[in-house]
């Protein structure tokens, strides 16, 4: 909790007042025994109502006094909690962001979730409950035995033993309760990892009659949570009997000693009545102590789990660095040397030795067998990870050396899975370009194949998108980042299997628009298709993490097994009819085919080549 109380700050008079004014109320408190006390004495022994009558409003205006110190406290610490956990939420929402891919990774979606939202209201319950009670339940706790000294010693020495004894079990739960609260919340996160998990996969769920196995798979985690929770409740529960056994057996001795004062003459009635009074009022103090020791054991759970995420560095730092490109007449846009790079989950590399070069202006197919590493190749591009050894130069530069906002503003990349947000279409592609007109819009989706789509929408660009898009189709959703990625005119673009969803003929569309774009942007492609890649001017063949083949379509056909049996799997008819040196031949001959001629190729693909894969 130390490593977040600086959130506070803003906030000091608020949590300094808060507590004053509960201690004031408390005062309040501890005064309206010895006015029942006179009352008793002096009014009702002597029959004396008009003294009666004078301390009943006393009690009255105590009263008053009391309730307007805690609707004041409770304001104070209201607005100090909550302006507490708004800038710890700002700020840790501000430190995720900025955490790298691989930060990502190891912390996990489903507990940044849980930490951002339950274990910080977690947090902020406590604050709450501690500028309102933590100080205030030990002062009537102490006052209680200060004033009762102030009556008689002999008596008030019950409160002395009493009070270290309730203290060292309210102790003893915090310290064994604390750790088990913390196991509880990580739980929850197994909880909520199924939940979204089962939410977002509800379709492939339902389409395998998985349903048993995912309620039962869900049951087994809920229960765990379930158990966690029951077994730190039962001890937490011990707090209220423990403490009532200790102050009841405290309350008579208090009693039987008080009895024995009065006897003597020593003590009077009220007296007795008056210390009776205190003792009900440690009971009840102790009372809302066992539940603010709860609250403020979870606050503490969930503070030391926000606090762990802190503790996660973003996992890269970018350089405020002047360092000049040397880009070889500035014609060279991306160049890995001997690039390898391994996920933290696992020691095994993912890629391994990936050297190329790409001059600008070139369009790049990369294809491979799935987890070939295809996709890890393009996301070291952008620096979404750091290499585990090598280097990745981007238009001469080491993407090390390269502020942040600097490097990726050179990139449109459009990921495997297709992202859009809620809101308008407009607000969408506008996160490619913030100041993008409409004609600028409209230009990107003429170019994507996304005209129809919009179109076809009555409202248009301000056709509103659901979240994560579930109101399109995923082929339109496809096409509607790549308009987003092509509106920030990028110098460097990044297909990742983004055409995965869309028929051939659009996709052939698609790659001779973008081939008409600026002739200086430098396209790569990810596929597993073939036709989208076999016109690209280099195409990088991935196999285990290697580049095992590189060059045009007709060279990898001829000196590349792995691309020429990735290219007959999709295209079995040309070796059936052909054979190799036949189909070779004729591939050859396809690619001296004007535009027009290819994208009647992809269209026959699509009547003639029923075994055509999409994977």
């Amino acid at each position: 909790m130390k490593r977040l109380m600086r959130y506070i700050k803003g906030y000091e008079v608020q949590s300094i007042l808060a507590p004053l004014f509960k201690l004031f109320e408390a005062l309040m408190d501890l005064l309206v025994p010895i006015v029942v006390a006179r009352i008793i004495d002096n009014g009702i022994a002597m029959g004396n109502s008009a003294y009666v009558w004078k301390y009943f409003w006393l009690l009255i205006l105590l009263a008053a006094l009391g309730l307007a110190f805690s609707i004041t406290a409770q304001w104070f610490a209201a607005n100090a909690s909550v302006g507490f956990a708004t800038a710890l939420r700002k700020d840790l929402f501000s430190h995720i962001q900025s955490f790298s891919y691989s930060a990502l990774d190891k912390a996990g979606t489903d507990t940044l979730i849980t930490r951002m939202t339950s274990d910080v209201n977690l947090v902020q319950s406590g604050v709450n409950m501690a500028l309102r009670l933590l100080l205030r339940s030990p002062f009537i706790v102490v006052g209680a035995m200060i004033m009762s000294f102030t009556i008689d010693a002999k008596c008030a020495l019950v409160f002395a033993v009493a009070i270290p004894l309730l203290s060292l079990v309210v102790a003893g739960i915090m310290y064994v309760t604390i750790p088990l609260f913390k196991k509880a919340q990580a739980a929850l996160d197994n909880v909520l990892g199924i939940t979204r998990e089962n939410l977002t996969g509800v379709r492939v769920i339902r389409a395998f009659c998985k349903e048993d196995d995912e309620i039962a798979e869900f049951d087994e985690r809920n229960q765990e949570l379930t158990r966690l929770n029951e077994f730190v409740g039962r001890i937490s529960a011990l707090m209220n009997p423990m403490t009532f056994l200790m102050v009841n057996v405290a309350t008579i001795f208090l009693i039987k000693q008080g009895a024995i004062q009065v006897d003597l003459g020593i003590l009077k009635q009220g007296d007795v009545v008056a210390m009776y009074n205190y003792m009900a009022q440690m009971i009840v103090e102790l009372i809302k102590f066992a539940s603010l020791v709860v609250t403020i054991n979870k606050g503490l759970a969930g503070a030391n789990r926000v606090a762990d995420v802190f503790e996660i560095k973003p996992g890269m730092e970018f350089a405020g660095s002047n360092i000049s490109s040397e880009n070889d007449n500035n014609l060279t846009a991306v160049k890995f040397n001997n690039v390898s790079f391994a996920y933290n989950s696992s020691g095994e590399e993912a890629v391994s030795e990936l050297d190329f070069n790409v001059k600008r202006g070139q369009t790049i197919g990369i294809i491979g067998a799935t987890g070939s590493g295809k996709s890890t190749l393009v996301n070291l591009i952008p620096r979404f990870y750091d290499v585990t050894s090598g280097e990745v130069i981007v238009e001469g530069k080491n993407v090390k050396d390269y502020e942040k906002d600097e490097l990726l503003s050179k990139f449109g990349i459009v990921p495997q899975k297709a992202v859009l947000f809620a809101g308008t279409i407009r607000d969408n592609l506008r996160w490619g370009n913030e100041t993008a007109t409409d004609k600028e819009i409209w230009k990107a989706l003429d170019t994507a194949q996304a005209t129809e789509v919009v179109k076809g929408k009555k409202e248009g660009l301000d056709y509103y998108i659901e979240q994560n898009g579930r109101n399109l189709s995923g082929g339109q959703k496809q096409r509607l980042t790549i308009a987003r990625a092509l509106i920030k005119n990028p110098s460097v673009l990044i297909l990742d299997d983004s055409a995965s969803a869309l028929d051939f003929a659009t996709d052939a569309k698609l790659r001779s628009a973008i081939g008409k774009l600026d002739k200086d942007m430098t396209v790569f492609i990810v596929s597993q298709r073939t036709s989208s890649i076999r016109h690209a001017d280099n195409i990088l063949v991935m196999d285990d993490g290697r580049i095992v083949g590189q060059g045009t379509h007709d060279e990898l056909m001829n000196s590349c097994g792995v691309y020429q049996e990735i290219y007959y799997s999709q295209f079995p008819e040309e070796k059936a009819s052909n054979g190799n040196d036949n189909s070779n031949s004729k591939i050859g001959k396809n690619n001296d085919m004007s535009e027009e001629d290819d994208k009647s190729i992809d269209i026959r693909n699509v009547t003639t080549s029923g075994k055509e894969v999409l994977a």
